[in-house]
């Protein structure tokens, strides 16, 4: 099963602010024996993110969303996805007494109204807006959830809420694929020999050690450095060791000279 990463914003397009999303859900997948296959950055353009969904949901991948479920006119992800399914967007009733009682505890502190019929409140209910069948992700740090339907799992862009949120999905949803087969990454350094001719030698591992990929991180000699290039090979723990010995004596047998 595959996962893949939605990264939402145009103040992440424009440098206003930094992703941190991209690392840390690399880090709790890491954490389960699991692996990112793919992520994007999309702004916040409502055509766009239809047609990225409808290929995710195509996809049958596993997605993490983060960003654009608020309720303001930038806001577009509830109604991308919505439009993505053919669905009608409903107002959750569980989402909705969650936001109630969010509503409530602000009123007790000073901020506002708990009447739920004033306009204010009545916008913020629209943060509870999902596509029809869709279910709910707790949300710890202020009650208001994201959404989930088809394998496709909805959170705020604030780290804060986002992580902890993703966290939950995985606990709950696929702690059936943790840790289901050890992986390992192992590399070394290759001196004086050009990345086209270990090119084919990289091929060949691969051949003979199915499931590895092998990977060619290539240095041009910057900050004083030689130029050098990183080999190695990643995929189920019992075949790196081999495969690695495999790809260091082919490269030494190019003339390399390995660090």
């Amino acid at each position: 099963m595959n996962f893949g990463l939605i990264i939402i914003g145009d103040e992440i397009l424009s440098g206003k602010r930094q992703d941190k999303h991209f690392p840390k859900v690399v880090e709790l997948l890491a954490a389960r024996g699991l692996q990112l296959s793919w992520a994007e950055y999309l702004g916040d353009d409502r055509e766009r993110l239809v047609a990225t969904l409808q290929r995710s949901f195509a996809s049958g991948d596993v997605v993490f969303s983060c960003g654009g479920i608020g309720a303001t006119p930038d806001d577009h992800t509830r109604q991308a996805a919505g439009i993505a399914l053919g669905l009608e967007l409903e107002l959750h009733p569980e989402a909705a007494k969650l936001i109630a009682q969010r509503t409530a505890e602000m009123a007790a502190e000073g901020r506002g109204s708990a009447d739920m019929s004033t306009p204010e409140n009545r916008q913020r209910l629209k943060m509870g807006e999902f596509p029809a069948g869709a279910g709910i992700i707790p949300n710890p740090f202020n009650r208001i959830p994201g959404f989930e339907i088809r394998n496709h799992f909805f959170v705020p862009g604030f780290p804060v809420m986002a992580w902890p949120m993703i966290e939950w999905v995985l606990d709950n949803r696929f702690a059936d694929l943790f840790h289901r087969e050890r992986r390992a990454e192992k590399s070394f350094m290759a001196y004086e020999v050009p990345e086209s001719a270990v090119t084919p030698l990289m091929e060949q591992v691969e051949r003979d050690f199915p499931g590895v990929k092998t990977f060619s991180l290539p240095s041009v000699g910057e900050d004083g450095r030689r130029r050098h290039i990183e080999l190695g090979v990643k995929g189920p723990e019992h075949l790196v060791a081999p495969a690695l010995e495999r790809l260091e004596a082919g490269a030494r047998g190019l003339g390399a000279e390995i660090g």
